[in-house]
């Protein structure tokens, strides 16, 4: 009864203050989480988080994790290769070390620290997305860059996370060091197995998917290999969001692909997200928070300047002009649900104290609502420095001789 409760309430309020926060331009993830925190301990205390909802939290971020490398445009990564990667390991790489330095100056224990520096270099682009298509920008040089980056950009942020996770987590559970070596072979074993899942198990388990005579095969084919590679991972030492992340790049290079996505996403998006975004809210807490503004603040102001510097440096290396690199950088700098996976996963496993996390799920949430505004700032600019085609009268083309 207490679940039925606890569900209904989430669903009625992330639904009404989701439609409320879209229809301002304010992310419906932002609203979800504001839930949590309003009708959590934090503010109202009219719910907690039990081990009931705890456990459909766990189930919504695979799910979300599963979505997130299902909609992983591989393709698209090939045709913008060079820019991609460029902006995703700068766009990594200044953030870490940015982030890292905000935590070290203010005496974070170094495993706190490197923790924080992960959080950071995360980026979710759902949000630029939504701003591009506003635009008519998503199919642009810029547009299409900031996709392909975001996909280098989860690789190498769940790759990280998976090695932090692994070694902080042998540290924490007080295992002997010799055991790290053997963890480490057997994650090695996963990350080379999950080649062969995407190069032949994942189109086999497909095609039984289609050839099932009950509704929904493929997707419950699908659903049985996401929860499966997110066993195996957790047995591994890995996190369970690694195994869906790459379960859902494994389907997403199938002929499934479009089947799942769409079966998937309303089970997802209907029940399970919202839980877990709600469940962020009802981990923080605001006693003593005030003394924490100004790491607040400039945790922000980095998180910022580190995507705009290191992103936008990656696309000017690449040939882009500065109002072209400057609206990549912008694109990449919305941390979203990323970085709200990634700083839960480190709550869990007792990496952050519960002021920290508050304060850097309050430095998140700032980051990623400014950041529509910075896109749209410097796509206008782009937009201006270009010439308008119908106006430019075509070069005439000099007789042959």
């Amino acid at each position: 009864m207490e679940l039925l409760r606890d569900l209904t309430l989430i669903l009625l309020a992330t639904t009404i203050v989701g439609h409320y926060s879209t229809r301002i331009g304010i992310p419906a993830v932002i609203g979800q989480l504001l839930v949590g925190v309003v009708m959590g301990p934090a503010m109202l205390g009219w719910l907690k988080l039990t081990e009931n909802l705890d456990s459909f939290a766990q189930i919504g971020v695979i799910i979300l994790m599963f979505i997130a490398g299902l909609e992983s445009d591989l393709q698209l990564l090939k045709r913008y290769l060079k820019p991609s990667v460029l902006v995703a390991i700068l766009g990594v790489i200044v953030p870490v070390v940015g982030s890292y330095l905000v935590a070290i100056s203010y005496h974070l224990p170094q495993t706190e620290s490197l923790f924080i520096s992960v959080i950071f270099a995360a980026t979710s682009v759902s949000i630029s997305v939504e701003v591009l298509k506003e635009m008519n920008a998503l199919s642009s040089r810029e547009g299409t860059t900031i996709l392909g980056a975001a996909v280098v950009d989860d690789v190498l942020a769940v790759i990280i996370l998976s090695v932090l996770v692994s070694t902080t987590g042998t540290a924490v559970d007080g295992h002997a060091s010799g055991n790290l070596l053997v963890t480490t072979l057997l994650q090695v074993v996963y990350f080379v197995a999950i080649y062969f899942v995407v190069r032949w198990l994942a189109p086999y388990m497909a095609k039984i998917g289609d050839r099932l005579m009950i509704p929904m095969g493929a997707t419950l084919m699908a659903m049985i290999l996401c929860f499966g590679m997110a066993y195996v991972a957790e047995v591994v030492g890995l996190s369970d969001v690694v195994g869906a992340f790459f379960a859902g790049i494994a389907i997403s290079q199938t002929s499934a692909r479009s089947v799942v996505d769409r079966h998937i996403e309303p089970v997802g998006y209907a029940v399970f997200i919202p839980v877990f975004f709600v469940s962020i809210g009802l981990n923080m807490d605001f006693s003593g928070i005030g003394k924490q503004l100004g790491f607040i603040l400039i945790l922000t102001v980095v998180a910022v300047l580190t995507k705009l510097i290191g992103a936008g440096g990656g696309a000017k290396l690449a040939g882009f002009s500065w109002h072209s690199s400057l609206a990549v950088g912008a694109g990449m700098v919305s941390r979203g649900e990323m970085a709200l996976i990634i700083a839960q996963i480190g709550f869990a496993a007792k990496l952050m104290s519960t002021a920290r996390y508050s304060a850097i799920v309050t430095a998140i949430v700032l980051a990623t609502l400014l950041a529509p505004f910075l896109l749209r700032l410097a796509m206008n600019r782009v937009t201006q420095g270009q010439p308008d085609r119908s106006k430019v009268r075509p070069v005439e083309e000099e007789p042959h001789a």
